[in-house]
């Protein structure tokens, strides 16, 4: 992917977070990167193919971040704060228009998106909690790939349920307790000792 090209998705994913997808046409897009449409088609055929290539960029770029969190020397539990903080972050960056827009108009992209963001929760937890056990932090007895699957449904459920505003969601107490409720239920008792220190010395939790 050039250059050019990843600067239009950046910028178009921002237009897209901020107002929706529907909304955003593609005489805005051309206005707000400052190029004519003629160019804008140069790259993308229609604003079907430019949604597609966003969704796409925004996977990408959170598959990155959450990456970048894995390869540092953390235990299992400290991995799953630091995911906390980024998740934490994108939920207030969300638009639930977004989502909406993809939904309702681009069924195929909304349905991808899904299957990879349920794919990645899934993947994420289940190494995470094979790390805990292999580091003696995490209950010996219990099953990775129910656990796994739970944590993936407690999380699509909170969402698709609406039992959860975006700003609950997005809240810091509802993340320490949903956190808080996760590791108490893996952890043994190594492991609770490493979650109650951190609450107290962690800022974003404490």
């Amino acid at each position: 992917m050039s250059e050019e090209i990843r600067h239009i998705l950046e910028k178009v994913a921002l237009l897209y977070q901020k107002y929706g997808v529907r909304s955003v046409t593609m005489d805005d897009v051309s206005s707000e990167l400052g190029i004519s449409k003629k160019t804008l088609y140069q790259h993308f055929a229609d604003k079907h193919q430019l949604v597609s290539m966003v969704a796409d960029h925004l996977i990408n770029t959170r598959q990155h971040c959450m990456d970048e969190i894995y390869v540092k020397d953390l235990n299992a539990i400290e991995e799953l704060f630091e995911v906390a903080r980024f998740v934490n972050q994108m939920m207030m960056e969300h638009n639930p228009a977004l989502e909406y827009d993809l939904k309702k108009y681009y069924p195929e992209e909304y349905q991808k998106i899904r299957n990879i963001k349920r794919k990645s929760m899934y993947d994420s937890a289940f190494a995470n909690l094979n790390k805990g056990l292999g580091e003696g932090i995490y209950r010996e007895e219990m099953n990775p790939e129910i656990i796994a699957r739970l944590h993936v449904a407690r999380v699509e459920g909170m969402i698709d349920q609406e039992l959860f505003s975006v700003a609950d969601i997005s809240s810091r107490e509802v993340f320490r307790e949903i956190m808080v409720y996760h590791i108490r239920g893996i952890a043994n008792q190594k492991g609770i000792k490493i979650l109650e220190s951190m609450l107290k010395t962690d800022p974003f939790f404490s």
